[in-house]
């Protein structure tokens, strides 16, 4: 039986989710003897750019026209897309700005030459084209992208948490962070799977997983309220890695 084919790809963003990948030190000639990666810029010169794809990992953002062309050519190709990390799912940090003036931010930035970029509103990769399976985190976590290829090899889709940090947090028996210091803390309304690593540090989450499907924002922010903080401080750090109306 022949092994999948796979590519992995990265439109505007950091890198560092393909780079989780490649930290995946123990677990890489596994990999390689699993499935067969065509197309991978990042770990490799040799790139197959026309081949069928049975499995498309893509990260980063739609930040301009090119990388729209990109994604849509690499769905064309692809049998499965897979979007890899925050920003493929939800726009991430680069869409902090998405509802502001796009030429004048140019303008401020760049000064008129600005105006002749390149240049998008953000946009995840579910409002470009379809997307198959979601794999959020900033950067994500080394351990839902073994599953992930775990799981698509036996013909099935990973299932990951539904229940949100918080409930990792009581699990790792961690004070709460919002009711014993009165910190914003985004914990309650984003997707677990991080064992809560920022709060068991004693920093509080900023929600760089998304929301979880089952989100009570509104409980959040009247917990936030009576805690006595800004409702636009909230509504910041609540729009860092998700902006409002993106929803996968």
């Amino acid at each position: 039986m022949s092994k999948p084919v796979v590519g992995i790809f990265g439109l505007t963003g950091c890198a560092g989710d393909q780079l989780v990948i490649l930290n995946c030190e123990d677990q890489l000639l596994d990999l390689a003897s699993l499935i067969d990666i065509r197309a991978f810029l990042m770990a490799s010169s040799d790139n197959d750019a026309e081949c069928k794809l049975d499995v498309a990992l893509v990260e980063g953002a739609v930040l301009s026209r090119r990388d729209a062309e990109n994604l849509r050519a690499i769905r064309a190709r692809s049998k499965m897309l897979v979007a890899l990390g925050t920003c493929a799912v939800w726009g991430g940090v680069a869409a902090m700005d998405r509802g502001l003036d796009r030429p004048g931010l140019l303008r401020d930035v760049y000064g008129e030459t600005g105006l002749g970029y390149d240049s998008v509103p953000a946009q995840a990769l579910h409002e470009v084209v379809p997307v198959d399976l979601n794999i959020s985190g900033c950067p994500i976590e080394k351990e839902d992208f073994l599953e992930a290829i775990a799981n698509l090899l036996n013909g099935d889709a990973p299932v990951y948490p539904t229940y949100p940090v918080c409930a990792e947090c009581r699990m790792r028996e961690n004070n709460c962070l919002l009711i014993e210091r009165g910190e914003i803390c985004c914990g309650p309304i984003t997707a677990a799977g991080c064992q809560a690593r920022c709060p068991n540090l004693r920093v509080p989450c900023v929600g760089c997983r998304g929301p979880v499907g089952d989100a009570n924002p509104a409980s959040l922010l009247a917990a936030l309220d009576g805690n006595g903080l800004d409702r636009r401080s909230i509504a910041a750090r609540l729009r860092t890695f998700a902006p409002e109306g993106v929803a996968p």
